[in-house]
């Protein structure tokens, strides 16, 4: 009884527009709740990136802390504790390292 009272065709005038606007009003939700703050991170994290420079002490996505030696053009080169240097993308960090230490002590 239930499937057949969902497939029966609305019986007011003017289903179109309150259809339309229904739809219309869940786009612009998901606009300001979902896509518009996930675009606006994204941009700020790639401002930060690229104003990093050689002495910033940072930390990869993969959780390795140190601090940068020399800057490339898509690369960085992190020097880590024990003098070991390493080649990371700049689309593999994560953030400021005294940032996440700051994190780790509250």
């Amino acid at each position: 009884m239930l499937t057949s009272t969902l497939l029966m065709a609305p019986t007011e005038g003017g289903g179109g527009y309150s259809s339309f606007i229904l739809l219309a009003l869940l786009m612009v939700v998901f606009y300001f709740f979902f896509i518009r703050p996930q675009a606006k991170k994204a941009k700020e994290t790639r401002k930060y990136r690229e104003a990093l420079k050689k002495g910033d002490k940072i930390v990869t996505i993969g959780g390795i802390h140190g601090k940068i030696v020399e800057v490339q053009d898509t690369t960085f080169t992190i020097e880590v504790e024990d003098g070991s240097r390493l080649r990371v993308e700049k689309t593999a960090i994560a953030g400021d390292a005294a940032d996440q230490l700051g994190n780790q002590q509250k």
